[in-house]
């Protein structure tokens, strides 16, 4: 009896078909980070383009589009882009300009959101 439930089990086990894989939606964005505060040119440029910096935005960037968004790579960093301070001088706010980053968000009734499909 045991070997034909223990055969049985391990038969159904073999036979049965795997859980279909998570599909998503992707979104590629474009957008400029904002500019941090007034310093001299070069450490502005190096605060504007800092791996930190452009990660922190991205994130912001995906999380815009709504519920589920998230980052899945950053495609380009931009180009870093200076402009003077109005009151102080010799010193610049620096951003980065057209920044691009491709979103990824599950596709809806891809895991078990929508009971009996699939």
């Amino acid at each position: 009896m045991k070997k034909h439930f223990i055969s049985g089990f391990l038969l159904t086990l073999f036979l049965s078909g795997s859980a279909g894989a998570t599909e998503y939606i992707y979104r590629d964005l474009m957008a400029n980070t904002l500019p941090a505060h007034c310093d001299v040119e070069a450490k502005a440029k190096e605060g504007a383009s800092k791996k930190y910096t452009v990660d922190r935005f991205v994130k912001r960037f995906c999380q815009t589009q709504g519920y589920g968004w998230h980052v899945d790579e950053v495609k380009t960093s931009g180009k870093t882009v200076c402009e003077p301070c109005g009151d102080q001088a010799g010193k610049q706010q620096c951003h980065q300009e057209d920044v691009v980053v491709t979103c990824r968000r599950i596709k809806p009734g891809t895991v078990g959101m929508l009971p009996g499909k699939g």
